[in-house]
């Protein structure tokens, strides 16, 4: 029996864990296989959007096990199409503010007549030409299609985009989000957060939220989000700027 695909493993109510990389490093992707985690993300929008290197991300992980999912600028139906093409098992797409832009995404993710996403079986993901027309398109149905919410109006249309047929989560960007209102006080954020979560579950879809250490995932799992995202910068900032805290004081003479 294959590996359950991340699709499904959502439709099951698993709740999966992964990791948001800006940073090209293969090792960091078999890190994270190794590690247990179920997915990576790796960021096209924010982060280096060089397909070559993307493709030895997507290598490695399959290697370990482990699910990719990209994120996607806004609009680009071509780098998504390469996406799907070299084995990513979904796509994360910016800056949705409304239903109409919700199909949009999906159509670039999928085939028709979900989407209008174009045909090859001969790319890595249908591997190089060796399963049928039929496998490859079964098989693309498993493809997941995150929408990323980023502005008051986008929190205002959360029901509609997150009942729009093919998406399959729905995910707060909390900066652009905090930009978008004028950066205001944290507990407006948190409200407009909390509302699009309560629209994506009354739309039976799956929340996904970015935090940044295992206090914030843990408050996450208690809100109810189903895909975890871990902040890799947030991570290993922390983690090296922990490294520069001061030792025990030190005597006069530079001894303990």
């Amino acid at each position: 029996m294959g590996r359950r695909s991340l699709k499904a493993r959502l439709a099951a109510g698993e709740r999966l864990y992964g990791v948001l990389l800006r940073l090209p490093s293969e090792t960091l992707v078999e890190m994270a296989g190794v590690a247990g985690l179920d997915y990576v993300v790796i960021d096209c929008e924010h982060g280096p959007a060089d397909t070559a290197v993307l493709q030895h991300h997507l290598t490695a992980a399959a290697a370990q096990g482990i699910d990719v999912l990209v994120r996607v600028g806004t609009s680009e139906p071509a780098l998504a199409l390469r996406c799907l093409d070299m084995g990513a098992a979904g796509l994360i797409h910016p800056h949705v503010d409304s239903a109409q832009d919700a199909r949009r995404a999906v159509a670039a993710t999928h085939y028709p007549p979900l989407g209008t996403r174009g045909f090859a079986t001969y790319s890595r993901a249908g591997r190089f030409g060796t399963v049928s027309a039929a496998d490859h398109v079964s098989a693309s149905r498993d493809t997941v299609v995150v929408a990323m919410v980023e502005t008051e109006r986008a929190c205002a249309a959360a029901g509609e985009i997150a009942a729009t047929e093919g998406v399959d989560a729905v995910l707060v960007g909390p900066a652009d989000l905090a930009a978008d209102c004028s950066f205001p006080r944290r507990d407006v954020i948190e409200d407009l957060v909390a509302d699009v979560h309560r629209a994506t579950r009354a739309a039976d879809r799956a929340v996904m939220a970015i935090v940044p250490d295992a206090e914030g995932a843990r408050a996450a799992e208690r809100a109810g989000a189903q895909l975890v995202l871990h902040n890799m910068a947030h991570v290993l900032m922390d983690t090296f700027r922990s490294l520069t805290a001061p030792g025990p004081a030190e005597g006069a003479d530079g001894h303990s």
